[in-house]
């Protein structure tokens, strides 16, 4: 039985993941901790705790555990490990959010730089098999070549949020080749689904349409985003999990960090404005707006905002190379099953 950390497992990936491995054939003892915080209303929170709950339910064999803490607070951190001895850790514990990290600067370092030096610590004293961590595709701040390869050189972040996730990187390199810890990080493209983020393109213009609000396009609709279904995400998260970087010689005769960083991402970067004709066409569809609704009364185009960048695209080539992973999930069935998923949720 596989021991398993998961940080913020109450979060939109997190959850979605621990679902996946207590519906798995494999058995596994899962600890999830989570701080449920308010960066968004905790009742989603809640709610994707009462889905994991439902699922164990089905699935008696598994062992399963919560725990409302923080990984800034290394004491517990450490108590946690030491309890478990944990096989596997996936770090998706994060403050997310590209805009909120230009007015709310402090929280991402304690969550993203210490919370992650804690993490990093605890595997080193207590020898994991594989650490798993979330970076982001926000790494890649303005490069202007795409699509973005894990190659290319990302030394300029245009947001706090992509620093502290480039950093991310660079502690679990160090402790890879310091402590010979194998970790592998992955960063995540535009990552929506079924109980998403509600700072996210989906679901925060989905509640605002709701409502009877403005939608705001930025770069005046020349952004582009590759979109990622949240199923596709955990399939790629499981894959990397079963297969720990290696350690090897180089050609120097030293040890090789056992490190790895890959993109998961759609690999088909969407237009926003057909992003948001694809969700209004399925908002409709599922009976969430009435099929008369005024869209064009409710869009207005806009500049780019702080920290925004015009394209993302993914180069996950690496991905499928070493794990024969290709995400699969189009965007119209992806918004179709968050549509039908926000109808329920909401009545």
């Amino acid at each position: 039985m596989k021991k398993i950390l998961v940080t913020g497992g109450a979060g939109f990936i997190g959850a979605h993941l621990i679902l996946r491995l207590l519906a798995g054939k494999e058995p596994v003892q899962i600890v999830n901790l989570d701080n449920l915080n308010d960066y968004y209303d905790p009742s989603l929170k809640e709610h994707r705790l009462g889905l994991i709950e439902r699922r164990l339910a089905e699935h008696p064999e598994q062992r399963y555990t919560f725990v409302k803490g923080s990984i800034a607070d290394k004491a517990l951190v450490e108590k946690l490990f030491a309890e478990n001895g944990f096989d596997i850790v996936v770090n998706l514990a994060a403050q997310a959010g590209v805009r909120y990290s230009i007015e709310n600067p402090d929280v991402y370092m304690e969550a993203n730089v210490m919370g992650f030096f804690n993490i990093l610590e605890a595997c080193r004293h207590h020898l994991v098999e594989h650490l798993v961590y979330a970076s982001s595709s926000s790494v890649y701040g303005g490069n202007k070549k795409i699509p973005f390869s894990t190659d290319d050189r990302v030394d300029n972040p245009v947001s706090l949020y992509a620093a502290t996730k480039k950093s991310n990187e660079l502690m679990a390199h160090c402790y890879s080749k310091l402590y010979d810890i194998p970790t592998t990080g992955l960063r995540f493209f535009t990552v929506y689904g079924p109980a998403g983020r509600p700072d996210m393109a989906a679901f925060g213009f989905t509640d605002k349409l709701v409502r009877g609000e403005t939608i705001q396009i930025f770069n005046y609709g020349n952004c582009r985003r590759d979109f990622t279904y949240v199923d596709d995400i955990v399939e790629g998260i499981l894959r990397v999990m079963a297969k720990a970087p290696s350690r090897q010689i180089g050609e120097d005769g030293l040890p090789v960090p056992p490190y790895a960083v890959y993109n998961i991402g759609g690999g088909r970067p969407e237009n926003l404005l057909d992003f948001v004709q694809i969700l209004q066409e399925e908002l409709v569809r599922a009976g969430i707006l009435p099929a008369d609704y005024d869209f064009e009364a409710h869009k207005q185009l806009a500049p780019m905002q702080p920290g925004d960048v015009p394209v993302t695209y993914c180069d996950a080539s690496a991905l499928e190379r070493d794990f024969g992973f290709v995400p699969k999930v189009t965007l119209r069935e992806g918004l179709r099953k968050f549509a039908e998923w926000y109808k329920e949720y909401y009545g």
